[in-house]
């Protein structure tokens, strides 16, 4: 007797589309599918920290679902993030590598942060930042534009300072991905780096605080307008607003103005 091999894809698919209602956490509880997501990136950041590629490539999505417990979108999800974030790449008929195109530029930002400070970073983010986004509103996909939104709604969404701060480097690059400039990909990785160095976290929780959270948000909804909408000259000057705003926050913090005499 042969099989529909369409009939078997397509009862496959409803049973993949279906997982995220039928997990279940240790419990018994069904999991949400936002928690189905976020379990995903977890789990997926762990293997990845624990060598799960040796090889640098990753098993299909089917395969990642099944180890980790969550359905293949959420596997999707987890990967696209994982993909801004800049720790695995993505090519069409090849597969999902492990990467990190930041590591070569890690000893240089160690050596940059003992030379620069916070207001610096953003100066010069904030030179290369908005023509990134006026490229960007040329050159997106509409896959790239879709990314975008869900990673300016991860920043709204973001529940603590740690949480904002990665969203918010995925946003930024996204938008530097969606520019298509390898070279100014790997310009605004080795300044994200130095900007992530560890001394300067209070200042960065200063400027990324959670009263400024949604404002930040609302810009990072504005620029990915702007891109969708194919605007270049918008969304340059959507870009180079947000970053203004951070750094009149940094700036305050660096340079607190002395309390008025009496």
């Amino acid at each position: 007797m042969r099989t529909n091999s369409k009939a078997v894809t397509d009862i496959e698919s409803e049973k993949d589309a279906g997982v995220l209602e039928r997990f279940e956490v240790g419990d018994g509880r069904p999991l949400h599918p936002a928690d189905s997501s976020a379990a995903a990136i977890e789990r997926l950041r762990a293997l990845l920290d624990a060598g799960l590629a040796g090889s640098g490539r990753l098993p299909p999505e089917r395969v990642l679902a099944g180890e980790i417990g969550v359905s293949r979108r959420a596997v999707r999800q987890a990967l696209d993030l994982l993909e801004a974030e800049g720790r695995v790449s993505r090519q069409q008929g090849r597969g999902t590598f492990v990467c990190d195109p930041r590591a070569h530029t890690h000893d240089l930002a160690r050596e940059l942060a003992k030379l620069t400070n916070p207001v610096d970073t953003l100066e010069a983010r904030m030179a290369i930042e908005p023509s990134q986004a006026r490229l960007a509103a040329l050159r997106a996909t509409p896959g790239d534009i879709d990314k975008l939104f869900e990673a300016a709604e991860a920043s709204r969404k973001a529940r603590d300072p740690d949480s904002y701060e990665k969203a918010d480097a995925a946003f930024h690059r996204r938008i530097a991905i969606a520019a298509r400039n390898p070279l100014l990909i790997t310009i605004f990785d080795a300044i994200l780096n130095v900007a992530s160095d560890g001394k300067w976290r209070h200042g960065r929780e200063t400027a990324h605080c959670i009263n400024n959270q949604a404002t930040y948000a609302a810009a990072h909804r504005r620029i990915a307008a702007a891109v969708a909408e194919r605007n270049p000259v918008l969304a340059e000057e959507a870009m180079r607003a947000h970053l203004s705003k951070v750094q009149q926050q940094l700036i305050e913090h660096a340079f607190p103005r002395p309390a008025p005499t009496a």
